[in-house]
Protein backbone atom coordinates (compact mmCIF):
# COMPACT_ATOMS: atom_id res chain seq x y z
CA UNK A 1 0.00 0.00 0.00
CA UNK A 2 1.48 3.32 -0.99
CA UNK A 3 1.38 6.00 1.66
CA UNK A 4 2.37 9.65 1.83
CA UNK A 5 6.13 9.83 2.16
CA UNK A 6 6.35 6.03 2.49
CA UNK A 7 4.74 6.18 5.94
CA UNK A 8 2.47 3.15 6.54
CA UNK A 9 0.75 4.87 9.48
CA UNK A 10 -0.30 7.80 7.28
CA UNK A 11 -2.45 5.49 5.16
CA UNK A 12 -5.08 6.06 7.86
CA UNK A 13 -5.35 9.78 7.07
CA UNK A 14 -9.02 10.72 6.52
CA UNK A 15 -8.42 12.77 3.38
CA UNK A 16 -11.96 14.10 2.89
CA UNK A 17 -12.07 15.38 6.44
CA UNK A 18 -8.59 16.83 5.90
CA UNK A 19 -9.73 18.73 2.80
CA UNK A 20 -12.76 20.09 4.69
CA UNK A 21 -10.55 21.13 7.59
CA UNK A 22 -8.08 22.87 5.26
CA UNK A 23 -10.86 24.75 3.49
CA UNK A 24 -12.51 25.91 6.73
CA UNK A 25 -9.15 27.03 8.11
CA UNK A 26 -8.38 29.11 5.03
CA UNK A 27 -11.87 30.63 5.05
CA UNK A 28 -11.58 31.51 8.74
CA UNK A 29 -8.15 33.06 8.24
CA UNK A 30 -9.45 35.09 5.30
CA UNK A 31 -12.35 36.52 7.30
CA UNK A 32 -10.00 37.58 10.10
CA UNK A 33 -7.62 39.26 7.65
CA UNK A 34 -10.44 41.14 5.95
CA UNK A 35 -11.86 42.25 9.30
CA UNK A 36 -8.53 43.75 10.34
CA UNK A 37 -8.06 45.47 6.97
CA UNK A 38 -11.45 47.16 7.47
CA UNK A 39 -9.93 49.00 10.42
CA UNK A 40 -8.09 51.27 7.96
CA UNK A 41 -11.15 52.79 6.25
CA UNK A 42 -13.01 52.91 9.57
CA UNK A 43 -10.21 54.89 11.22
CA UNK A 44 -9.91 57.12 8.18
CA UNK A 45 -13.67 57.75 8.25
CA UNK A 46 -13.49 58.65 11.90
CA UNK A 47 -10.56 61.00 11.38
CA UNK A 48 -11.72 62.74 8.19
CA UNK A 49 -15.46 62.50 8.63
CA UNK A 50 -15.83 60.99 5.19
CA UNK A 51 -14.68 58.05 3.07
CA UNK A 52 -11.21 56.66 3.46
CA UNK A 53 -8.50 57.39 0.98
CA UNK A 54 -5.24 55.67 0.17
CA UNK A 55 -4.62 52.18 -1.13
CA UNK A 56 -7.29 50.47 0.98
CA UNK A 57 -9.92 53.03 0.00
CA UNK A 58 -9.19 52.59 -3.67
CA UNK A 59 -9.25 48.77 -3.31
CA UNK A 60 -12.59 48.89 -1.46
CA UNK A 61 -14.03 51.17 -4.10
CA UNK A 62 -12.92 48.81 -6.86
CA UNK A 63 -14.96 46.03 -5.21
CA UNK A 64 -17.93 48.34 -4.76
CA UNK A 65 -17.80 48.31 -0.94
CA UNK A 66 -19.55 51.24 0.79
CA UNK A 67 -17.07 53.38 2.70
CA UNK A 68 -19.49 55.02 5.12
CA UNK A 69 -18.74 54.29 8.78
CA UNK A 70 -22.13 52.69 9.42
CA UNK A 71 -21.76 50.29 6.47
CA UNK A 72 -18.20 49.41 7.42
CA UNK A 73 -19.23 48.63 10.99
CA UNK A 74 -22.08 46.42 9.74
CA UNK A 75 -19.69 44.52 7.46
CA UNK A 76 -17.25 44.13 10.36
CA UNK A 77 -19.93 42.69 12.66
CA UNK A 78 -21.11 40.30 9.92
CA UNK A 79 -17.53 39.10 9.39
CA UNK A 80 -17.05 38.45 13.11
CA UNK A 81 -20.27 36.41 13.32
CA UNK A 82 -19.42 34.48 10.14
CA UNK A 83 -15.93 33.79 11.47
CA UNK A 84 -17.45 32.43 14.70
CA UNK A 85 -19.54 29.88 12.78
CA UNK A 86 -16.58 28.98 10.57
CA UNK A 87 -14.32 28.46 13.59
CA UNK A 88 -16.92 26.21 15.24
CA UNK A 89 -17.17 24.07 12.11
CA UNK A 90 -13.37 24.05 11.84
CA UNK A 91 -12.88 22.90 15.45
CA UNK A 92 -15.44 20.11 15.01
CA UNK A 93 -13.74 19.00 11.78
CA UNK A 94 -10.33 19.04 13.52
CA UNK A 95 -11.63 16.88 16.37
CA UNK A 96 -13.25 14.44 13.94
CA UNK A 97 -10.04 14.29 11.86
CA UNK A 98 -7.87 13.42 14.87
CA UNK A 99 -10.35 10.89 16.27
CA UNK A 100 -10.81 9.16 12.91
CA UNK A 101 -7.05 8.93 12.36
CA UNK A 102 -6.33 7.52 15.84
CA UNK A 103 -9.24 5.05 15.81
CA UNK A 104 -8.51 3.80 12.29
CA UNK A 105 -4.79 3.47 13.02
CA UNK A 106 -5.35 1.61 16.28
CA UNK A 107 -7.85 -0.70 14.58
CA UNK A 108 -5.43 -1.33 11.72
CA UNK A 109 -2.50 -2.07 14.04
CA UNK A 110 -4.57 -4.34 16.28
CA UNK A 111 -6.04 -6.15 13.30
CA UNK A 112 -2.56 -6.64 11.84
CA UNK A 113 -1.30 -8.06 15.15
CA UNK A 114 -4.21 -10.48 15.39
CA UNK A 115 -3.63 -11.70 11.83
CA UNK A 116 0.14 -11.83 12.07
CA UNK A 117 1.95 -15.12 11.56
CA UNK A 118 2.39 -16.84 14.93
CA UNK A 119 6.14 -17.23 14.49
CA UNK A 120 6.57 -13.44 14.26
CA UNK A 121 3.95 -12.68 16.89
CA UNK A 122 5.39 -15.03 19.51
CA UNK A 123 8.82 -13.42 19.18
CA UNK A 124 7.47 -9.95 20.04
CA UNK A 125 7.43 -8.61 23.60
CA UNK A 126 3.78 -8.13 24.60
CA UNK A 127 4.50 -5.05 26.71
CA UNK A 128 6.09 -3.35 23.68
CA UNK A 129 3.07 -3.99 21.49
CA UNK A 130 0.73 -2.80 24.26
CA UNK A 131 2.79 0.38 24.60
CA UNK A 132 2.60 0.95 20.85
CA UNK A 133 -1.15 0.34 20.67
CA UNK A 134 -1.94 2.62 23.60
CA UNK A 135 0.75 5.18 24.40
CA UNK A 136 2.34 5.72 20.99
CA UNK A 137 -0.92 5.96 19.05
CA UNK A 138 -2.25 8.41 21.62
CA UNK A 139 0.98 10.41 21.31
CA UNK A 140 0.61 10.37 17.53
CA UNK A 141 -2.95 11.66 17.98
CA UNK A 142 -1.54 14.53 20.04
CA UNK A 143 1.05 15.10 17.32
CA UNK A 144 -1.66 15.28 14.65
CA UNK A 145 -3.47 17.83 16.80
CA UNK A 146 -0.26 19.87 16.93
CA UNK A 147 0.05 19.68 13.15
CA UNK A 148 -3.54 20.83 12.76
CA UNK A 149 -2.87 23.72 15.14
CA UNK A 150 0.30 24.55 13.22
CA UNK A 151 -1.67 24.66 9.97
CA UNK A 152 -4.42 26.80 11.49
CA UNK A 153 -2.01 29.32 12.98
CA UNK A 154 0.17 29.41 9.87
CA UNK A 155 -2.89 30.02 7.67
CA UNK A 156 -4.11 32.81 9.94
CA UNK A 157 -0.62 34.29 10.04
CA UNK A 158 -0.49 34.23 6.23
CA UNK A 159 -3.89 35.95 6.03
CA UNK A 160 -2.71 38.64 8.42
CA UNK A 161 0.41 39.05 6.31
CA UNK A 162 -1.71 39.60 3.20
CA UNK A 163 -3.82 42.13 5.09
CA UNK A 164 -0.71 43.96 6.26
CA UNK A 165 0.71 43.78 2.74
CA UNK A 166 -2.32 45.70 1.48
CA UNK A 167 -1.61 48.43 4.05
CA UNK A 168 2.20 48.75 4.03
CA UNK A 169 4.20 46.36 1.81
CA UNK A 170 7.63 47.54 2.94
CA UNK A 171 6.80 46.96 6.61
CA UNK A 172 5.48 43.48 5.87
CA UNK A 173 8.60 42.43 3.98
CA UNK A 174 10.78 43.53 6.90
CA UNK A 175 8.47 41.75 9.37
CA UNK A 176 8.47 38.52 7.34
CA UNK A 177 12.27 38.44 7.21
CA UNK A 178 12.47 39.01 10.95
CA UNK A 179 9.90 36.26 11.66
CA UNK A 180 11.82 33.76 9.53
CA UNK A 181 15.02 34.58 11.41
CA UNK A 182 13.27 34.08 14.75
CA UNK A 183 11.92 30.66 13.65
CA UNK A 184 15.29 29.62 12.24
CA UNK A 185 16.92 30.39 15.57
CA UNK A 186 14.65 27.75 17.19
CA UNK A 187 15.85 24.90 14.96
CA UNK A 188 18.14 23.42 17.59
CA UNK A 189 15.33 23.26 20.15
CA UNK A 190 13.10 21.47 17.66
CA UNK A 191 15.83 18.90 17.04
CA UNK A 192 16.23 18.42 20.80
CA UNK A 193 12.45 18.02 21.11
CA UNK A 194 12.65 15.07 18.69
CA UNK A 195 15.36 13.41 20.79
CA UNK A 196 13.36 13.94 23.97
CA UNK A 197 10.35 12.40 22.19
CA UNK A 198 12.41 9.27 21.53
CA UNK A 199 13.49 9.21 25.19
CA UNK A 200 9.87 9.45 26.36
CA UNK A 201 8.87 6.62 24.01
CA UNK A 202 11.59 4.40 25.48
CA UNK A 203 10.55 5.37 29.01
CA UNK A 204 6.92 4.45 28.31
CA UNK A 205 8.02 1.06 26.95
CA UNK A 206 10.07 0.43 30.10
CA UNK A 207 7.16 1.36 32.36
CA UNK A 208 4.79 -0.93 30.41
CA UNK A 209 7.33 -3.78 30.60
CA UNK A 210 7.79 -3.33 34.36
CA UNK A 211 4.05 -3.21 35.03
CA UNK A 212 3.33 -6.23 32.83
CA UNK A 213 6.05 -8.42 34.34
CA UNK A 214 5.33 -7.38 37.94
CA UNK A 215 1.53 -7.77 37.77
CA UNK A 216 2.01 -11.17 36.17
CA UNK A 217 4.31 -12.27 39.01
CA UNK A 218 2.59 -10.88 42.10
CA UNK A 219 2.67 -14.28 43.80
CA UNK A 220 6.46 -14.44 43.38
CA UNK A 221 6.86 -10.82 44.51
CA UNK A 222 4.94 -11.39 47.72
CA UNK A 223 6.34 -14.83 48.48
CA UNK A 224 9.88 -13.40 48.30
CA UNK A 225 8.96 -10.21 50.21
CA UNK A 226 10.17 -8.09 47.31
CA UNK A 227 7.34 -5.55 47.30
CA UNK A 228 9.76 -2.69 47.88
CA UNK A 229 11.98 -3.85 45.01
CA UNK A 230 8.99 -3.96 42.68
CA UNK A 231 7.92 -0.49 43.81
CA UNK A 232 11.45 0.89 43.35
CA UNK A 233 11.68 -0.55 39.82
CA UNK A 234 8.42 1.11 38.80
CA UNK A 235 9.38 4.43 40.42
CA UNK A 236 12.71 4.34 38.58
CA UNK A 237 10.84 3.95 35.30
CA UNK A 238 8.53 6.83 36.15
CA UNK A 239 11.54 8.90 37.19
CA UNK A 240 13.09 8.38 33.76
CA UNK A 241 9.79 9.35 32.12
CA UNK A 242 9.27 12.44 34.25
CA UNK A 243 12.87 13.56 33.69
CA UNK A 244 12.38 13.56 29.92
CA UNK A 245 9.05 15.36 30.31
CA UNK A 246 10.58 18.05 32.54
CA UNK A 247 13.41 18.61 30.07
CA UNK A 248 10.88 19.06 27.28
CA UNK A 249 8.79 21.55 29.29
CA UNK A 250 11.97 23.50 30.09
CA UNK A 251 13.01 23.64 26.44
CA UNK A 252 9.51 24.67 25.37
CA UNK A 253 9.52 27.49 27.92
CA UNK A 254 12.93 28.71 26.79
CA UNK A 255 11.82 28.69 23.16
CA UNK A 256 8.67 30.65 24.02
CA UNK A 257 10.65 33.18 26.05
CA UNK A 258 13.17 33.73 23.27
CA UNK A 259 10.44 34.10 20.66
CA UNK A 260 8.38 36.54 22.73
CA UNK A 261 11.44 38.69 23.45
CA UNK A 262 12.60 38.61 19.85
CA UNK A 263 9.10 39.29 18.53
CA UNK A 264 8.57 42.24 20.85
CA UNK A 265 11.91 43.73 19.76
CA UNK A 266 10.99 43.22 16.09
CA UNK A 267 7.59 44.89 16.62
CA UNK A 268 9.18 47.89 18.35
CA UNK A 269 11.72 48.35 15.55
CA UNK A 270 9.02 48.13 12.85
CA UNK A 271 6.78 50.67 14.59
CA UNK A 272 9.73 53.05 14.95
CA UNK A 273 10.60 52.67 11.26
CA UNK A 274 6.99 53.18 10.20
CA UNK A 275 6.66 56.41 12.18
CA UNK A 276 10.13 57.95 11.93
CA UNK A 277 11.50 56.67 8.63
CA UNK A 278 8.46 55.98 6.48
CA UNK A 279 6.25 58.80 7.86
CA UNK A 280 3.09 56.68 7.99
CA UNK A 281 -0.13 58.17 9.40
CA UNK A 282 -2.16 56.93 12.33
CA UNK A 283 -4.88 55.44 10.09
CA UNK A 284 -2.30 52.99 8.75
CA UNK A 285 -0.07 52.55 11.78
CA UNK A 286 -2.81 51.61 14.24
CA UNK A 287 -4.19 48.75 12.08
CA UNK A 288 -0.60 47.58 11.50
CA UNK A 289 0.04 47.56 15.24
CA UNK A 290 -3.19 45.57 15.72
CA UNK A 291 -2.11 43.14 12.99
CA UNK A 292 1.36 42.67 14.46
CA UNK A 293 -0.03 42.36 18.00
CA UNK A 294 -2.28 39.57 16.71
CA UNK A 295 0.51 38.00 14.65
CA UNK A 296 3.10 37.83 17.44
CA UNK A 297 1.27 35.22 19.60
CA UNK A 298 0.42 33.34 16.40
CA UNK A 299 4.11 33.17 15.56
CA UNK A 300 4.73 31.77 19.04
CA UNK A 301 1.93 29.23 18.53
CA UNK A 302 3.48 28.15 15.22
CA UNK A 303 6.81 27.55 16.96
CA UNK A 304 5.14 25.67 19.85
CA UNK A 305 3.14 23.45 17.49
CA UNK A 306 6.21 22.78 15.35
CA UNK A 307 8.27 21.84 18.40
CA UNK A 308 5.46 19.69 19.82
CA UNK A 309 5.16 17.83 16.51
CA UNK A 310 8.91 17.18 16.51
CA UNK A 311 8.44 15.79 20.02
CA UNK A 312 5.59 13.48 18.92
CA UNK A 313 7.13 12.31 15.64
CA UNK A 314 9.10 9.40 17.19
CA UNK A 315 5.72 7.82 17.98
CA UNK A 316 4.98 7.83 14.24
CA UNK A 317 8.36 6.19 13.58
CA UNK A 318 7.64 3.45 16.13
CA UNK A 319 4.17 2.79 14.72
CA UNK A 320 5.62 2.57 11.21
CA UNK A 321 8.15 -0.03 12.38
CA UNK A 322 5.38 -2.12 13.97
CA UNK A 323 3.11 -1.92 10.92
CA UNK A 324 5.90 -2.83 8.51
CA UNK A 325 6.87 -5.82 10.66
CA UNK A 326 3.45 -7.30 11.30
CA UNK A 327 1.86 -6.51 7.94
CA UNK A 328 4.78 -8.18 6.18
CA UNK A 329 4.07 -11.30 8.24
CA UNK A 330 0.31 -11.43 7.64
CA UNK A 331 -1.22 -14.84 7.17
CA UNK A 332 -2.87 -15.11 3.76
CA UNK A 333 -6.62 -14.77 3.73
CA UNK A 334 -8.28 -17.88 2.31
CA UNK A 335 -9.72 -17.32 -1.17
CA UNK A 336 -13.49 -16.84 -1.24
CA UNK A 337 -13.94 -20.15 -3.08
CA UNK A 338 -11.12 -22.04 -1.38
CA UNK A 339 -11.84 -25.63 -0.41
CA UNK A 340 -11.93 -26.16 3.37
CA UNK A 341 -9.14 -28.09 5.02
CA UNK A 342 -9.99 -31.78 4.74
CA UNK A 343 -10.74 -33.75 7.89
CA UNK A 344 -8.15 -36.52 8.12
CA UNK A 345 -9.48 -40.06 7.96
CA UNK A 346 -6.25 -42.06 8.12
CA UNK A 347 -3.34 -39.95 9.34
CA UNK A 348 -1.77 -36.56 10.02
CA UNK A 349 1.80 -36.59 8.72
CA UNK A 350 4.86 -34.33 8.70
CA UNK A 351 7.33 -34.86 5.88
CA UNK A 352 10.87 -33.40 6.14
CA UNK A 353 9.62 -30.36 8.06
CA UNK A 354 12.20 -27.66 8.76
CA UNK A 355 11.52 -24.49 10.77
CA UNK A 356 13.87 -21.59 11.52
CA UNK A 357 13.20 -19.01 14.22
CA UNK A 358 14.42 -15.40 13.79
CA UNK A 359 17.71 -14.65 15.52
CA UNK A 360 18.76 -18.30 15.84
CA UNK A 361 21.29 -20.05 13.64
CA UNK A 362 20.26 -23.65 14.25
CA UNK A 363 16.80 -24.67 13.01
CA UNK A 364 14.12 -25.39 15.61
CA UNK A 365 13.15 -28.40 13.48
CA UNK A 366 15.45 -30.02 10.94
CA UNK A 367 13.85 -32.32 8.33
CA UNK A 368 11.50 -33.91 10.87
CA UNK A 369 9.08 -36.57 9.66
CA UNK A 370 6.33 -38.09 11.80
CA UNK A 371 2.96 -39.76 11.43
CA UNK A 372 -0.04 -39.49 13.78
CA UNK A 373 -2.58 -42.17 12.83
CA UNK A 374 -6.14 -40.96 13.28
CA UNK A 375 -7.71 -42.06 16.55
CA UNK A 376 -4.39 -42.79 18.26
CA UNK A 377 -2.55 -41.05 21.08
CA UNK A 378 1.09 -40.07 20.53
CA UNK A 379 3.45 -38.73 23.18
CA UNK A 380 6.24 -36.36 22.13
CA UNK A 381 9.29 -36.29 24.41
CA UNK A 382 12.69 -34.68 24.38
CA UNK A 383 14.86 -32.27 26.38
CA UNK A 384 13.97 -28.62 26.83
CA UNK A 385 14.61 -26.67 23.63
CA UNK A 386 14.43 -29.76 21.43
CA UNK A 387 11.62 -28.26 19.32
CA UNK A 388 8.58 -29.99 20.82
CA UNK A 389 6.36 -26.90 21.00
CA UNK A 390 7.45 -25.82 17.52
CA UNK A 391 6.47 -29.23 16.15
CA UNK A 392 3.09 -28.92 17.89
CA UNK A 393 2.64 -25.45 16.33
CA UNK A 394 3.37 -26.88 12.88
CA UNK A 395 0.98 -29.81 13.29
CA UNK A 396 -1.69 -27.50 14.69
CA UNK A 397 -1.43 -25.05 11.79
CA UNK A 398 -0.02 -22.12 13.78
CA UNK A 399 3.35 -22.14 11.99
CA UNK A 400 4.03 -22.86 8.33
CA UNK A 401 7.21 -24.89 7.79
CA UNK A 402 10.08 -23.28 5.89
CA UNK A 403 10.59 -26.59 4.12
CA UNK A 404 8.67 -29.84 3.98
CA UNK A 405 4.93 -30.18 4.39
CA UNK A 406 2.05 -31.20 6.62
CA UNK A 407 -0.30 -33.75 5.05
CA UNK A 408 -3.85 -34.65 5.98
CA UNK A 409 -4.16 -38.12 4.48
CA UNK A 410 -2.97 -37.54 0.90
CA UNK A 411 -3.59 -33.77 0.84
CA UNK A 412 -0.78 -31.31 1.55
CA UNK A 413 -1.91 -28.47 3.82
CA UNK A 414 -1.44 -25.32 1.76
CA UNK A 415 -1.19 -21.78 3.29
CA UNK A 416 -4.78 -20.90 2.37
CA UNK A 417 -6.05 -23.91 4.36
CA UNK A 418 -4.04 -23.42 7.55
CA UNK A 419 -6.65 -21.21 9.22
CA UNK A 420 -9.36 -23.71 8.30
CA UNK A 421 -7.28 -26.57 9.73
CA UNK A 422 -6.91 -24.69 13.01
CA UNK A 423 -10.70 -24.88 13.34
CA UNK A 424 -10.24 -28.65 13.70
CA UNK A 425 -7.47 -28.46 16.30
CA UNK A 426 -7.83 -27.97 20.07
CA UNK A 427 -4.71 -26.76 21.87
CA UNK A 428 -4.34 -26.97 25.67
CA UNK A 429 -1.10 -25.47 26.96
CA UNK A 430 0.77 -25.76 30.25
CA UNK A 431 -0.63 -22.54 31.70
CA UNK A 432 -4.34 -22.42 30.76
CA UNK A 433 -5.57 -19.06 29.49
CA UNK A 434 -8.89 -18.00 30.98
CA UNK A 435 -10.50 -14.58 30.78
CA UNK A 436 -12.03 -12.56 33.61
CA UNK A 437 -15.53 -13.67 32.71
CA UNK A 438 -17.99 -16.45 33.48
CA UNK A 439 -17.27 -20.11 32.78
CA UNK A 440 -19.96 -19.96 30.08
CA UNK A 441 -18.25 -17.02 28.33
CA UNK A 442 -14.84 -18.69 28.57
CA UNK A 443 -16.17 -21.87 26.97
CA UNK A 444 -17.95 -19.99 24.20
CA UNK A 445 -14.69 -18.52 22.97
CA UNK A 446 -14.38 -21.83 21.11
CA UNK A 447 -18.00 -22.00 19.91
CA UNK A 448 -19.96 -18.73 20.31
CA UNK A 449 -23.27 -20.34 19.32
CA UNK A 450 -23.03 -23.34 21.69
CA UNK A 451 -26.02 -23.83 23.97
CA UNK A 452 -25.84 -24.89 27.61
CA UNK A 453 -26.41 -28.54 26.72
CA UNK A 454 -23.31 -28.53 24.50
CA UNK A 455 -21.32 -26.75 27.23
CA UNK A 456 -22.38 -29.35 29.79
CA UNK A 457 -21.39 -32.21 27.47
CA UNK A 458 -17.93 -30.68 26.93
CA UNK A 459 -17.47 -30.21 30.67
CA UNK A 460 -18.36 -33.86 31.31
CA UNK A 461 -15.92 -35.01 28.62
CA UNK A 462 -13.21 -32.92 30.32
CA UNK A 463 -14.02 -34.40 33.76
CA UNK A 464 -14.96 -30.89 34.90
CA UNK A 465 -18.00 -32.04 36.90
CA UNK A 466 -17.07 -29.59 39.67
CA UNK A 467 -18.68 -26.80 37.64
CA UNK A 468 -22.15 -28.27 38.22
CA UNK A 469 -21.57 -28.12 42.00
CA UNK A 470 -20.63 -24.43 42.03
CA UNK A 471 -23.34 -22.13 43.46
CA UNK A 472 -23.54 -20.13 40.24
CA UNK A 473 -22.63 -22.98 37.89
CA UNK A 474 -21.81 -21.76 34.39
CA UNK A 475 -22.30 -18.17 35.55
CA UNK A 476 -19.34 -18.39 37.94
CA UNK A 477 -16.79 -15.64 37.32
CA UNK A 478 -13.36 -17.28 37.15
CA UNK A 479 -11.36 -14.14 38.00
CA UNK A 480 -8.34 -12.65 36.27
CA UNK A 481 -6.56 -15.49 34.43
CA UNK A 482 -8.87 -17.92 36.25
CA UNK A 483 -7.39 -17.00 39.63
CA UNK A 484 -10.52 -18.00 41.56
CA UNK A 485 -10.09 -21.62 40.49
CA UNK A 486 -7.41 -24.17 41.24
CA UNK A 487 -4.83 -25.12 38.63
CA UNK A 488 -6.53 -28.42 37.88
CA UNK A 489 -9.93 -26.75 37.57
CA UNK A 490 -8.55 -24.16 35.16
CA UNK A 491 -6.93 -26.87 33.06
CA UNK A 492 -10.12 -28.91 32.81
CA UNK A 493 -12.14 -25.87 31.75
CA UNK A 494 -9.48 -25.14 29.10
CA UNK A 495 -9.78 -28.77 27.95
CA UNK A 496 -13.57 -28.49 27.82
CA UNK A 497 -13.26 -25.32 25.75
CA UNK A 498 -11.09 -27.18 23.25
CA UNK A 499 -13.42 -30.16 23.10
CA UNK A 500 -16.42 -27.90 22.48
CA UNK A 501 -15.32 -27.43 18.87
CA UNK A 502 -15.32 -31.23 18.24
CA UNK A 503 -11.68 -31.26 17.13
CA UNK A 504 -10.00 -33.75 14.84
CA UNK A 505 -6.74 -33.23 16.77
CA UNK A 506 -6.17 -32.49 20.46
CA UNK A 507 -2.73 -31.15 21.46
CA UNK A 508 -1.80 -31.23 25.16
CA UNK A 509 1.38 -29.19 25.62
CA UNK A 510 2.79 -30.03 29.08
CA UNK A 511 -0.84 -29.84 30.18
CA UNK A 512 -0.30 -31.50 33.57
CA UNK A 513 3.30 -30.60 34.39
CA UNK A 514 2.28 -27.82 36.82
CA UNK A 515 -0.54 -29.74 38.52
CA UNK A 516 -0.63 -31.65 41.79
CA UNK A 517 -1.19 -35.40 41.72
CA UNK A 518 -4.97 -35.20 42.25
CA UNK A 519 -5.46 -32.59 39.52
CA UNK A 520 -3.18 -34.50 37.17
CA UNK A 521 -5.20 -37.66 37.78
CA UNK A 522 -8.43 -35.78 37.00
CA UNK A 523 -7.05 -34.49 33.70
CA UNK A 524 -5.67 -37.95 32.96
CA UNK A 525 -9.11 -39.44 33.54
CA UNK A 526 -10.61 -37.00 31.05
CA UNK A 527 -7.99 -37.75 28.40
CA UNK A 528 -8.39 -41.49 28.94
CA UNK A 529 -12.10 -41.09 28.18
CA UNK A 530 -11.20 -39.45 24.87
CA UNK A 531 -8.78 -42.20 23.86
CA UNK A 532 -9.71 -43.55 20.44
CA UNK A 533 -12.38 -40.91 19.84
CA UNK A 534 -9.96 -38.37 18.37
CA UNK A 535 -6.28 -38.00 17.54
CA UNK A 536 -4.25 -36.81 20.54
CA UNK A 537 -0.70 -35.45 20.72
CA UNK A 538 0.72 -35.27 24.24
CA UNK A 539 3.86 -33.22 24.84
CA UNK A 540 5.57 -34.22 28.06
CA UNK A 541 8.02 -36.53 29.76
CA UNK A 542 6.19 -38.54 32.33
CA UNK A 543 3.12 -38.70 34.52
CA UNK A 544 -0.47 -39.85 34.20
CA UNK A 545 -0.77 -38.91 30.52
CA UNK A 546 2.34 -40.82 29.44
CA UNK A 547 0.71 -44.17 30.12
CA UNK A 548 -2.15 -43.34 27.74
CA UNK A 549 0.02 -43.16 24.61
CA UNK A 550 -0.12 -45.72 21.82
CA UNK A 551 3.01 -44.38 20.18
CA UNK A 552 6.01 -42.21 21.01
CA UNK A 553 8.15 -39.68 19.20
CA UNK A 554 11.35 -38.21 20.59
CA UNK A 555 13.12 -35.02 19.49
CA UNK A 556 16.67 -33.91 20.16
CA UNK A 557 18.12 -30.69 18.75
CA UNK A 558 15.17 -30.36 16.39
CA UNK A 559 15.62 -33.83 14.91
CA UNK A 560 13.51 -36.95 15.26
CA UNK A 561 15.71 -39.65 16.75
CA UNK A 562 13.28 -42.38 17.71
CA UNK A 563 9.65 -43.31 17.24
CA UNK A 564 7.51 -46.26 18.12
CA UNK A 565 5.46 -47.86 20.87
CA UNK A 566 8.43 -49.35 22.72
CA UNK A 567 10.41 -46.17 23.45
CA UNK A 568 11.27 -45.45 27.08
CA UNK A 569 8.80 -42.64 27.85
CA UNK A 570 10.47 -41.69 31.13
CA UNK A 571 13.61 -40.37 29.45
Amino acid sequence: MSTPGGRPALAALPRRLGALLAGLTLLGALTEGIGLVLLVPMLAALGAGGPAGGRIGRLAGAFGLPLRLEALLAIFVALVIARGFIMLARDLAARAFEARLVDDLRRRAYRALLRCDWRTLSAMRQSDTASLLVSNIDRLGDGVNYLITLWMNAATLAALGLAALAIAPSVVVAAAMGALLVLAAQRGLRRRAHLLGEAIGTAYENVHATLTSTLGALRIVKSHNREQRAEDDLLAGFGELRGAQRAYVRDTGLARLALQGGGALLLAVLVWLAIVRWQMGAASILPLVALFARALPLLGAVQDSWQNWAHSRPALDAIDVLLVQVEAAQEPDPPARAAPAPQPRREIALTNVTVHHPGRVAPALAAVSAVLPVGTTTILTGPSGAGKSTLADVIGGLVAPDAGEVRLDDTALDPAQRRGWREQVAYVQQEPVLFHASIRDNLRWAAPAADDAALAAALRDAAAHFVFDLPEGLNTIVGDRGGRLSGGERQRIALARGLLRAPALLILDEATSALDAASEAAVGEAVAGLHGRLTILIIGHRGALAGLADRALRLENGCSVAAGPDENLDS
